[in-house]
């Protein structure tokens, strides 16, 4: 039975989603199932949900404060469904001894969705209405300039307010830079910007409040508020951003965190009790710039804030200047355009993308080749496996499949520092996690004979490094597997001459890395490539970069990915000794013609 709006809204909200009533993308949709599971089994960790106390703190917003700016100037602040989430799960959900659950609250959302007026309500809530002793509130970001703006919307809901009017008083004059409020008991609270640039020492909040995380340049001022918050009793630091496009920053590692806490928390695991995640973002196979049918998952308050007429027009404008593309997927798709310096775009990636039977494909008698990327003991192995389905020269098409292999010990830790929530991904099926804190040499050739034995390769590219270990252990199972040496730098590795007493490099058919690079990105633009669905493989995808030598020739450059490559790296050897092979058994044209003479 659905949950009654008028009776506990956030609960509501969280079953529209759970029941594709509302529109939301992966890491929404798992924040409402977070909620669900915790409704069922959280007063097993002593966790309550109080819709008195939700409730309380949902009617301050209407109630009290009032909008200010174009067409909202003096309304009042009705909080849009989505919001009333955030809100009502900010201050419902609790611990045993009564206290707020939340002390972390990440949102993520696109530009124009109101996260800095949901913010400073926050914080007038936390100054006026929260038990709190002398609670200190403070609106943080990069710059003074940043931090005010959230202020501004402070102090002008303030102004608007006459029921806060009467009772807040402003310090200074254009600009306000303090808001200060006498408690019942008449402690004296205030609320005023912090940045980063001008910070001091010894602050104590009550509410932490940082607006713009994205451009924070590392994370001191985060760092700085949680320390204060010794002092507290129940203190919250709320943090509100757009996408970034630094995967080493602060915000990148505070997003991959709130994805990981609802992920796991719509599995019904708990990575973090005090963090809750509210982080907007397509599903991988929705296209923005041809499907306004996706718009809404990033964008909860599209049509109340932002009107799709003008989203369109960003859209259009993405179209028509290729510049301009990449901060419009940032800012209005939370797209984290780290992607900008991957070698491949998302949407053409994305275009391949699809469903791939291995067992159907080899069942039908397709050639198969390989491509094997070693991991060094810790690291990520990465075997593909490419059917070729039409071998017309310059027109070949293949469908590829991938295989992920990682120690299950460091695992967790390797997600903290990676980003990707790689747990998830071994429960998915994308990643299997070998037991113990390496994957050794021989578990490896195993796992490589049972594969070849079921699939067949004609030929697997390997790159040198540790391929003679590899080979000992596979003799000693008794598995013999067709690996030839592909290079992963610029070196060749020639596999045919058509003249083996030539001393130069005419008719030599060779596997070097920037050929099948080229390969691979052509069968990728061109669609003539189905990559199998896999989460970790798109990973790969979007972090890889290229090192370029002086004559343009390119290759992998593990050193500057902004994540793992290990997939595409197999893919791309895969692809290469595919054609390759083909290219040898293919008698020359000039063999079966012979020379023209014109």
């Amino acid at each position: 039975m659905r949950t009654d709006p008028a009776v506990d809204p956030a609960t509501a909200w969280a079953e529209d989603v759970e029941a594709g009533r509302v529109l939301a993308g992966p890491h929404i949709r798992a924040a409402a199932r977070r909620h669900l599971v915790d409704l069922a089994d959280g007063g097993k960790r002593g966790l309550h949900w109080d819709r008195a106390a939700a409730q309380r703190a949902l009617d301050f917003f209407p109630k009290v404060l009032r909008l200010n700016g174009g067409q909202f100037d003096g309304r009042a602040f009705t909080l849009d469904p989505s919001q009333v989430f955030r809100v009502g799960s900010l201050f419902g959900w609790r611990n045993a001894d009564g206290l707020r659950r939340f002390r972390r609250f990440y949102d993520e959302e696109g530009k124009g969705n109101g996260k800095s007026p949901l913010l400073a309500g926050i914080g007038l809530y936390g100054l006026c209405v929260d038990p709190e002793p002398a609670a200190e509130v403070y609106a943080g970001a990069s710059s003074r300039d940043q931090a005010m703006v959230l202020f501004r919307d402070a102090v002008a809901m303030v102004n608007q307010s006459p029921a806060l009017a009467r009772k807040v008083k402003t310090l200074g004059v254009d600009p306000v830079w303090e808001l200060i409020y006498r408690g019942k008991r008449g402690d004296r609270r205030f609320f005023k910007p912090i940045s980063a640039d001008r910070r001091k020492s010894g602050p104590r909040p009550h509410f932490a409040l940082l607006d713009e995380v994205h451009e924070h340049r590392d994370r001191s001022m985060v760092d700085m508020m949680e320390a204060g918050f010794k002092f507290r009793r129940e203190p919250l630091l709320a943090m509100a951003t757009n996408a970034g496009n630094d995967v080493g920053s602060i915000c990148h590692e505070e997003h991959t965190h709130a994805i990981n806490v609802a992920t796991e928390g719509a599995a019904g695991n708990v990575v973090d009790d005090r963090t809750f995640a509210f982080v907007c973002s397509l599903d991988e196979d929705d296209e923005w710039e041809s499907d306004p049918v996706c718009w809404g998952k990033a964008n909860p308050l599209l049509g109340v804030t932002i009107t799709r007429e003008w989203l369109a027009g960003q859209v259009n404008l993405a179209r028509m200047m290729p510049g301009k593309r990449n901060d419009v997927a940032r800012l209005h798709f939370c797209e984290w355009t780290y992607a900008m310096k991957a070698a491949i775009s998302r949407e053409a990636w994305m275009r391949c993308v699809g469903d791939v039977d291995p067992d159907a494909l080899t069942e039908a008698g397709y050639p198969c080749f390989g491509g094997l990327d070693l991991s060094r003991v810790r690291d990520f192995t990465a075997f593909t496996l490419v059917w070729v389905l039409d071998q017309t020269p310059d027109h070949y098409r293949f469908a590829s499949a991938t295989w992920f292999w990682t120690p299950r010990d460091t695992l967790a830790e390797r997600s903290k520092t990676d980003g990707p929530p790689y747990e998830a991904w071994v429960r998915e099926g994308a990643i299997e996690a070998v037991a113990g804190n390496r994957i050794s040499y021989r578990w490896a050739a195993e796992a490589l004979a049972e594969l070849n034995a079921r699939y067949h390769p004609q030929e697997i590219g390997c790159d040198q490094y540790g391929l003679d270990n590899l080979r000992d252990h596979l003799a000693d199972i008794g598995a013999d597997l067709p690996m030839t040496i592909h290079p992963q730098g610029f070196q060749k590795h020639v596999l045919h001459k058509s003249d083996p007493q030539s001393s130069d490099d005419a008719g030599e058919i060779y596997l070097w890395m920037p050929d099948s690079i080229n390969k691979f990105e052509a069968a990728i633009y061109d669609q003539r490539i189905t990559v199998q669905k896999n989460p970790m493989m798109n990973h790969c995808a979007a972090s890889t970069v290229y090192a370029e030598n002086r004559t343009g020739h390119r290759m992998f450059d593990k050193a500057k990915a902004v994540g793992r490559i290990d997939g595409m790296v197999s893919a791309a050897m895969a692809i290469g000794i595919a054609s390759c092979r083909d290219e040898v058994q293919q008698p020359s044209v000039y063999e079966e013609r012979g020379v023209l003479v014109l």
